[in-house]
């Protein structure tokens, strides 16, 4: 039996349906879906209904995770077109971000924007700070060796902050790392 229940997916929020990254969020979160596991995500549009879309292609369950901003025009919000199977409404984006974080065993990245980036550090951040008691951080796409490359070299990274992550790049490799990590993970998921 699965240790992780919940996988929460980050992403594009502009992705189009023929855009790789859309395809690529698609398929894992089918393939994810079918091993049992339940999708959360923004419940927003782009990567975020890809996910949901393909979790629901494989009769899997979505939790979507909103909030409805007064005050931020630029913020993508709600989607009602991603059809999801629970909404968990929070106050602001910061609430939004913490509940994805608290609400999945596992996270993935996909390639994103700004939100992306944000809830990437975040993540990231507290892995760093819970390390060895972390969630785990799967990071989609070869882009990402780049991206963390640069971080290393220009940022002041602590080595430990370089091992808690894992870049993949299929969505069966998605699977196959979380199984590997469920089998070395003995000890409780971090509550952040």
């Amino acid at each position: 039996m699965s240790k992780f229940k919940k996988i929460t997916i980050f992403g594009f929020a502009d992705a189009k349906e023929g855009d790789q990254v859309w395809k690529d969020a698609f398929a894992t979160a089918k393939l994810l879906a079918e091993s049992g596991y339940t999708i959360v995500n923004g419940g927003g549009p782009g990567v975020m209904k890809a996910a949901t879309l393909g979790a629901h292609a494989a009769g899997g369950r979505v939790i979507g995770v909103s909030f409805y901003p007064k005050n931020a025009p630029l913020f993508e919000g709600r989607d009602k077109t991603n059809v999801i199977d629970e909404e968990i409404v929070t106050e602001h984006y910061i609430d939004r971000t913490m509940k994805l974080l608290d609400a999945g065993d596992a996270y993935i990245a996909f390639k994103g924007g700004t939100g992306t980036l944000s809830e990437f550090g975040m993540a990231w951040g507290l892995a760093r700070l819970y390390f060895g008691h972390h969630k785990p951080f799967i990071l989609y796409g070869e882009f990402w060796r780049d991206m963390l490359a640069a971080f290393e070299k220009n940022m002041y990274i602590r080595g430990e902050e370089m091992k808690v992550y894992r870049i993949v790049d299929s969505p069966e490799a998605v699977l196959k790392e979380i199984r590997r990590l469920e089998a070395d993970n003995d000890g409780p998921a971090a509550v952040y």
